[in-house]
């Protein structure tokens, strides 16, 4: 990671070839496709990171859009994701490659309801823990208006791999994600 690069920083975005030849070999989109990345650091090592985000069912704790993952086999998952206006969409992924602590790749399998691809790379650094980047590729259903209208519902992939990422930081080094202090509305409805 450069030293003008921060965490959180974007990594690639929409269409543009600027991402390493072997990334944009591994989530080759169609047309419409858009890339997205996500670095933060965490200060745990990587082999304690990359364990938790291995078993994919651990992931809904940390991955605010998601409802649930059911772990089909070593390879496979079934994903179940909060989409726009109250609706959900379901796929099931399989990881195409994979090196211990350090990488995971994966791809949904044909059917999915948003085709998506990607990686997540785990990267020590001495002294401040691990530095992971995730960077997706996903074709949102309706193309340039799904995108649009995932935007507007905060469920576009780029939005939420940037706060997925600072939940997993934070659970992963507190034990807890930090929510929002309680609004006046909130407070009345649990009262």
């Amino acid at each position: 990671m450069s030293d003008q690069q921060t965490d959180d920083a974007p990594l690639a975005s929409s269409r543009r070839s600027d991402a390493p030849a072997e990334l944009r070999e591994t989530v080759a989109g169609g047309e419409g496709s858009t890339m997205s990345g996500r670095s933060v650091t965490i200060n745990r090592p990587p082999a304690e990171v990359f364990a938790f985000f291995r078993d994919f069912s651990n992931l809904s704790q940390v991955m605010e859009n998601v409802e649930r993952i059911e772990v089909l086999d070593r390879t496979r998952s079934h994903w179940v994701v909060k989409a726009p206006a109250g609706r959900t969409v379901e796929w099931d992924s399989t990881v195409t490659h994979e090196e211990q602590d350090r990488l995971i790749e994966w791809a949904a399998d044909k059917n999915a309801g948003i085709a998506n691809s990607g990686r997540v790379e785990f990267e020590a650094v001495a002294g401040r823990g691990t530095v992971v980047t995730l960077t997706t590729l996903y074709d949102p259903p309706a193309s340039t208006v799904g995108k649009v209208i995932a935007k507007m519902f905060q469920r576009e992939p780029a939005i939420q791999a940037r706060r997925d990422l600072n939940r997993l930081k934070q659970f992963l080094e507190t034990g807890e994600v930090a929510t929002a202090a309680v609004n006046r509305q909130q407070h009345e409805e649990d009262a």
